[in-house]
């Protein structure tokens, strides 16, 4: 069963330009080498421009699990740290 994911993020102020950037990489990242990730699309609010929500969506439960465990997730997950305002907020979904 097809499984989505929504994931909000809050940046700090003024680290938007940096985040955007390494988060466009991360993206080339994923859907070059995750053949289980169907989707994975940054996405900023119009009302609150520190928000960002990533929809993802993927085969199944292990390709979710496997995105976590690629070094290049890691690694942008490191660099993050210091960009964002907290740790993210993630649903998974059913897909219907």
């Amino acid at each position: 069963m097809t499984l989505g994911v929504i994931a909000t993020i809050t940046i700090l102020e003024g680290k938007n330009a940096e985040f955007e950037q390494l988060f466009t990489e991360l993206t080339k990242q994923v859907l070059a080498n995750e053949p289980g990730a169907l989707l994975y699309a940054l996405h900023r609010s119009k009302s609150d421009t520190q928000v960002y929500k990533v929809l993802e969506q993927y085969k199944s439960l292990e390709d979710i699990k496997a995105h976590g465990q690629t070094e290049y997730f890691k690694e942008a997950n490191k660099k993050m740290a210091g960009l964002v305002a907290a740790a993210p907020d993630i649903e998974v979904l059913d897909a219907v």
